[in-house]
């Protein structure tokens, strides 16, 4: 009896020990390679390429966030990329969620169709060719709009907000509408709400996607400089610098306070990592309570 009382006294012990070395180990894995890259981005660039840099650089510089700032339209495009991911965020998370309500509704004769085409769409596309004539015949070409139209609803995310709807009461939608309440009022101020969690979640989506988003611009809006996103900059800093240091004898013919400032494409590539990531990371601690929920809630089906 003594025998058993122990082993059971033991076991939770041997189960959190093992539980955070686990999650500790988990936590190192994790980290090391954000670390890794923010040494990096304060290292020299020259230095670099020696290797041996894991979290604390070598040789302190500034020199590799000074290549990125150093162009006056790397701040312009940040702005836009800013617009475009605020505002593609709201507008996309509204009118997708508006949709999914609307599905949700078992009196909409529509839905299963309407589902199943927009369903499709997540395994089925004409292409970029035939994608980037209905831009043009829409008229979207170097204009700020491509990036908020094309993104505007989102089959994952619509299915996603559905799901979660079809969780809450249905008492509460038809009290509401007893009282003489109608479909809009009834989303804005019911169902919209009750929302948060599942709407926080996918808001993070859409945010991070619109804010790494480049190839949009490459292929719609490349022509037009005042369009021009910070990953679309960044991309083409990075690739401006791979060019220049494709040359074996252009450090060899250099001073060494010019090989010292002088930026590789690793150090380059790290500060471009910190700066694009950088906005990201500020704003996920305010929605992270509500990250896990919105995801089990909304994969759920009753």
């Amino acid at each position: 009896m003594r025998q058993t009382m122990q082993s059971f006294r033991l076991e939770p012990v041997l189960f959190n020990t093992f539980n955070g070395i686990f999650l500790i180990f988990l936590a190192v894995v994790t980290l090391y390679p954000f670390l890794n890259t923010l040494a990096v981005s304060f290292n020299e660039g020259n230095d670099t390429i020696r290797g041996g840099i894991y979290l604390w650089p070598r040789h302190w510089t500034l020199q590799n966030y000074r290549a990125v700032f150093i162009s006056g339209t790397v701040f312009d495009a940040f702005w836009v990329s800013v617009a475009r991911t605020v505002i593609g965020t709201v507008l996309s998370v509204f009118l997708t969620s508006m949709l999914a309500y609307t599905l949700s509704r078992n009196e909409y004769v529509f839905r299963r169709f309407i589902t199943t085409v927009i369903v499709l769409t997540m395994y089925f596309n004409a292409g970029l060719i035939p994608f980037y004539f209905l831009i043009r015949d829409l008229h979207l070409l170097n204009n700020f709009l491509v990036y908020i139209v094309p993104g505007l609803i989102s089959a994952f995310n619509l299915i996603v907000i559905r799901t979660y709807i079809r969780t809450l009461p249905e008492g509460l939608i038809e009290s509401a509408k007893m009282d003489g309440a109608g479909d809009f009022y009834i989303f804005l101020r019911i169902v919209f709400p009750l929302c948060t969690p599942v709407l926080a979640t996918i808001s993070l989506f859409v945010a991070v996607g619109q804010w790494n988003s480049w190839l949009d611009t490459f292929f719609f809006a490349s022509s037009d400089q005042r369009l021009s996103t910070l990953q679309f900059e960044l991309m083409k800093l990075l690739s401006s610098t791979m060019n220049q240091n494709s040359n074996p004898g252009l450090v060899a013919g250099m001073d060494k306070e010019s090989a010292r400032n002088m930026v590789t494409p690793v150090s380059i590539r790290a500060a471009i990592t910190m700066v694009a990531a950088t906005p990201i990371l500020f704003v996920y601690p305010f929605l992270q309570k509500h990250f896990v929920t919105g995801l089990q809630l909304g994969s759920v089906k009753e």
